[in-house]
């Protein structure tokens, strides 16, 4: 057996600016790699953060060094004491899986016992941060799907969640500070979050000030996103939270997400599905844990001009998976 890895950055524009509490994001640079053996190729795809300290540069310097081991036949529980869980890992670890199913003539999702075809799901559609009356804007837009996530910070939160809820009243509400938040502010704004009937609060505060939800009970199940990477993270995890976001840039692929998936729900939390703005390719092997999870956030694909042939499509806020052949096996 022999393979061969090519591994390179591509920029996919966005059609609109992207922006949270963090800054604006115009594009989305990921970094795709591609692992051939037997005339069979399987790819993934892993979008470098920078809240990580990761570039597009840093991430293919990390895995450039495995290209012997790799291209020797190096497997996915190999990987796991290889890489540590973040952007690299998680590019080679969804090719991996890509390859191993089609070697074996299958699919990820009937690997994984879900049930095929898979069927569309509700994600969650992001209002980005702006001024409330441009959100109000952005929200009417999109006031009738089943999901909408709006992004806010400390300026002035509560009239932006006005603004969106006056203008989309319909749809279930998850709240995204994105770390911007103290722990007074998310005590002040219980009463509104409850009269504004918001579903879900993902990571209000930093992750390294979280202890401060540790014996909180939030009227609002509270979600932990960059407190939460990997498994091994869910010990340090305050008792405040009570859902968990998984996305395989963090997790470090399909694998890692799978195990921290499992662990959560050991401890009875709760499973949320989220990504990067990335292509489908990132999308692919999410929706296999989007399937069976209480909030999906996965549109990070319906913010490019153009995604890749053949990924996911988005209609009413519910997500259909890419073309037979994609990504997951059986082309």
């Amino acid at each position: 057996m022999r393979r061969s890895l090519t591994v390179q950055g591509e920029n996919f524009p966005l059609s609109t600016p992207f922006r949270i509490s963090r800054g604006t994001k115009t594009a989305a640079e990921v970094v795709t790699v591609r692992i051939t053996q037997d005339g069979l190729t399987g790819w993934g795809e892993a979008v470098p953060y920078a809240r990580y300290g990761e570039t597009v540069e840093t991430t293919i310097a990390a895995i450039e060094p495995l290209r012997d081991a790799l291209e020797a036949g190096v497997g996915r529980e190999e990987l796991l004491g290889l890489l540590p869980a973040g952007a690299a890992r998680n590019a080679v670890d969804c090719a991996l899986w890509d390859l191993e199913m089609r070697l074996a003539g299958t699919d990820a999702a009937t690997s994984l016992g879900i049930p095929t075809p898979l069927q569309p799901i509700p994600t969650a559609l992001t209002v980005g941060l702006d001024t409330p009356a441009r959100m109000a804007e952005a929200a009417l837009a999109i006031a009738n799907v089943p999901l909408v996530k709006v992004k806010v910070d400390r300026s002035d939160p509560a009239a932006q969640l006005r603004a969106v809820r006056r203008a989309a009243p319909r749809p279930r509400m998850i709240v995204d500070p994105n770390e911007s938040w103290t722990i007074e502010d998310v005590r002040a704004l219980q009463d509104l979050m409850i009269e504004l009937r918001i579903d879900l609060l993902e990571q209000p505060l930093p992750a390294n000030e979280d202890g401060a939800l540790a014996g909180f009970r939030s009227a609002i199940p509270i979600a932990a996103d960059e407190s939460i990477h990997s498994a091994e993270d869910l010990d340090a995890l305050p008792d405040g939270y009570d859902i968990v976001n998984i996305k395989l840039d963090k997790s470090g692929g399909l694998t890692g997400a799978l195990e921290l998936e499992k662990a959560a729900r050991a401890r009875g939390l709760g499973i949320m599905t989220g990504c990067m703005v990335c292509s489908s390719l990132s999308i692919a092997p999410a929706m296999l844990i989007g399937t069976r999870s209480l909030f999906a956030d996965l549109d990070g694909p319906l913010w490019l001009a153009h995604d890749r042939p053949g990924g996911v499509s988005a209609a009413a806020g519910m997500l259909s998976p890419p073309q037979p052949g994609f990504w997951g096996g059986l082309s």
